[in-house]
């Protein structure tokens, strides 16, 4: 119970609080007793191991790769997603910024969950990868972040034309690098957090036009 607050249902999970308040004060925050994510990037969790349980018929845990993992939102949601339905799961968080993967380990803490976290550039598997395809995989990829300003508005000041161009090739880069890995009738999932056709429905086509397989 928050004084003076109401909470709105929000996507499938989600609890929309009607005033803003630092989530490390919200009753059971440190006991774990809930995650904190955007109502949009709840979306990508339920999207991807959906699919996937839809027609994995292995009893083995299925093998899960978080791709671009930090801050670790959507890594802690693969798992509870999975921990609900009492489905067991390897998922391995990876991000090419150490720093930030101590956020990863933090939240996980927090939460009780447990994920392999590894300090690695997504786009060279031959530094990280171990020969064992992924049963999903999950590409949060950098982007301009333009469907976020409302959240940051410093974006639209940050961003520059130029900027769409080099993160657009990292977005290729990284689909090109990562769908080798994932095993037959698996499942890739591609998400921005952009408005831009570039970041999207472009680069997904592109990338389905060169992989016939998918």
């Amino acid at each position: 119970f928050i004084p003076n607050t109401v909470m709105h249902r929000v996507a499938q999970s989600g609890l929309q609080l009607s005033r803003s308040l630092p989530v490390s004060q919200l009753p059971g925050y440190q006991e774990g007793w809930f995650s904190v994510q955007d109502a949009a990037a709840q979306l990508a969790a339920p999207l991807l191991m959906e699919a996937i349980t839809d027609h994995a018929h292995s009893k083995q845990a299925l093998r899960i790769l978080d791709a671009c993992a930090v801050p670790g939102g959507k890594t802690s949601h693969l798992l509870e997603w999975a921990a609900k339905r009492n489905i067991p799961v390897q998922v391995i968080a990876l991000d090419v910024d150490a720093k930030r993967c101590e956020i990863i380990e933090e939240n996980l803490t927090r939460l009780g969950l447990k994920a392999r976290i590894l300090t690695r550039d997504a786009g060279q598997p031959a530094d990280w990868y171990d020969d064992q395809p992924f049963d999903g995989i999950l590409l949060d990829a950098p982007c301009t972040a333009s469907g976020i300003v409302r959240r940051h508005p410093d974006i639209a000041w940050l961003r520059r034309e130029s900027d769409m161009t080099g993160l657009a090739a990292q977005q290729k880069r990284l689909l090109e690098a990562l769908w080798p890995l994932v095993k037959p009738g698996g499942v890739l999932l591609y998400c921005t957090c952009s408005i831009f056709k570039a970041e999207g429905s472009e680069q997904v086509n592109s990338f389905v036009a060169n992989n016939t397989d998918a």
